[in-house]
């Protein structure tokens, strides 16, 4: 039998801790002691409070050794998984090659360490390491990372700094081909859902120059094709925007681009034509635009003629300053990503 010799003091806290303290573990353990307090044999009190006699006296001793502010102190007991003392070697194979599915991880790690686990542990085990499932990304096979880094860093940024200073307008070029067709996304569902199809394969072709600073859009349309004629109308458009300005004009190598009958007409404007590197994309901010023009306007959605489809990019473009104002300051931000090759493990 464990003797305590409770204060008047002591037996008002721990009736109220009993009922008011905010983790149940240790409103359970304050009950304990309180009905001790109350001269309750420990049979009792176990039928009480739905504990086993050894758990009673640990809980008594707890008081007794430390008062009210030992029965506070919580210490769960974490067991370590067999897995860490191999985690090392683990993150190092699967660095190498990530694994698709939580099956196949805790194949490959049966294999490299002799230990069997279920899919839930695995992902437990994971999600400890900072791992995340998420989406592979692309990267042109050929894109050159160093002439990326070099390109980004002394031809485009310090035209950028002008841009933000006043001095020059910096606009993103690039051409996106729209066809009538279905586009499809991701929906949260309990089953999986479709979307009709139309038949025809109309395209609408928007060439837009991208203002990297005020996030203006100026754009010629047709529903033949982009040449270079189509880039001529966009740079005496630009230039008819920006009057006495000084102009770059950021865009890829496509040849209905870099013609000479294009080069030549922009010299006579005065706009500069800005080439980046082969194989770069992801240094041409207008790319973000088109992407978030697919998915605000035509992903999972159906299209009956290509009217009804044509008007739906319209309205997303005119509303990219106003309904879709944040959207577009947040995404079109000037920070640029360039994949190196130690990052590009599959």
């Amino acid at each position: 039998m464990i003797n305590i010799d409770f204060t008047n003091e002591e037996i008002n806290q721990l009736r109220k801790e009993r009922l008011t303290h905010p983790h149940p573990r240790v409103r359970r353990k304050m009950e304990a002691v309180f009905l001790k307090s109350q001269g309750i044999s420990h049979q009792k009190i176990g039928e009480m409070v739905d504990i086993n006699p050894d758990t009673l006296r640990n809980y008594l001793n707890q008081y007794k050794s430390g008062g009210i502010e030992a029965l506070r102190v919580l210490n769960f007991r974490k067991p370590i998984s067999p897995l860490e003392e191999y985690r090392q070697i683990i993150e190092e194979d699967f660095n190498k090659k990530p694994p698709a599915t939580l099956i196949e991880a805790a194949a490959r790690i049966k294999k490299l360490t002799g230990i069997k686990r279920s899919p839930d542990q695995i992902s437990r085990f994971l999600k400890k390491g900072k791992y995340k499932h998420l989406k592979v990304g692309h990267v042109p096979a050929k894109a050159d990372a160093e002439k990326q880094q070099k390109f980004l860093e002394e031809e485009l940024q310090p035209r950028l700094e002008e841009a933000k200073c006043g001095k020059r307008q910096v606009l993103f070029v690039d051409a996106s081909h729209f066809v009538h067709s279905a586009f499809l996304g991701y929906v949260w569902s309990k089953k999986r859902v479709y979307i009709r199809a139309p038949s025809g394969r109309n395209r609408h072709n928007v060439l837009g120059a991208f203002n990297a600073v005020t996030h203006e859009l100026i754009t010629v349309k047709n529903d033949a094709y982009v040449n270079s004629f189509t880039v001529m109308e966009l740079i005496k458009n630009v230039r008819a925007y920006y009057k006495d300005q000084k102009i770059t004009l950021t865009l890829d190598n496509a040849s209905y681009q870099r013609c000479k009958a294009v080069m030549e007409y922009a010299r006579e404007n005065d706009v500069e034509l800005l080439f980046l590197p082969s194989y770069s994309p992801n240094l041409n901010l207008i790319e973000r635009l088109w992407r978030f023009v697919k998915g605000n306007a035509l992903n999972n959605n159906y299209y009956e003629d290509f009217k009804s489809f044509k008007q739906s990019i319209e309205n997303c473009l005119e509303n990219l300053g106003t309904k879709f104002k944040k959207e577009v300051e947040s995404l079109m931000s000037l920070a640029f990503q360039i994949i190196h090759a130690d990052n590009v493990v599959l």
